[in-house]
């Protein structure tokens, strides 16, 4: 998967757009398919950009494009500060679900200040401005969310779902979960699919 946080600059002759609440492979197809549907031609889209063609007038359409996403359930970004945030929520949704822990040679702190080149003093502080919680809470829920769907198969280990998702142990994760869900991953597992009970869980993050 690409990384759409830490990307070059686009082309002279092409616009990229920031878009919130992209979180799948499946919403990057959509955004191409609404962005294409509008007369846009193309170029590259990952978890929240894409690049399309600069209209030969120069300018997009943004507000027809902006309704688009709306529509589909997507945001388009303009404020910078905002563009930067929703840059650093991707990349720890990719760093959360898609990279291996072995891939992963550095901390979040690091690799967040590197891809994005910014102080991560100044990422945690606007995120918390923008986000109303820190950015540390913001990993550690979306490293919930990633154990519970993991949790979810019955076969599923404390132990395999924390090493998976690169816990030092697996109270370490237990830990955390319980900070999150109020239940231990054990118990919550136990709930199984369809209870009621779980599905109020899912609500948290």
């Amino acid at each position: 998967m690409t990384l759409s946080a830490g990307l070059p600059p686009s082309a002279p002759d092409t616009s990229r757009l920031f878009i919130g609440n992209m979180v799948c492979p499946q919403c990057s197809r959509v955004v191409q398919r609404r962005l294409e549907e509008l007369g846009l031609q193309v170029q590259l889209v990952t978890l929240g950009t894409a690049d399309v063609l600069t209209p030969l007038g120069g300018e997009l359409p943004l507000a027809a494009v902006r309704a688009a996403l709306e529509e589909a359930g997507f945001a388009l970004v303009e404020d910078p500060a905002r563009q930067l945030v929703e840059q650093t929520k991707t990349l720890v949704l990719e760093l959360v679900r898609y990279t291996a822990p072995t891939e992963l040679t550095h901390n979040f702190s690091y690799y967040l200040s590197q891809r994005l080149q910014r102080d991560y003093h100044y990422l945690s502080q606007l995120f918390s401005a923008h986000e109303g919680l820190t950015l540390e809470k913001y990993i550690i829920r979306q490293k919930v969310e990633c154990a519970k769907e993991l949790l979810s198969y019955q076969d599923a280990t404390v132990a395999a779902v924390a090493q998976q998702l690169g816990y030092s142990s697996a109270a370490y994760l237990t830990n955390q979960f319980k900070q999150v869900t109020g239940l231990s991953p054990t118990e919550f597992q136990r709930l199984g699919p369809g209870s009621a009970g779980r599905r109020s869980l899912d609500d948290l993050i």
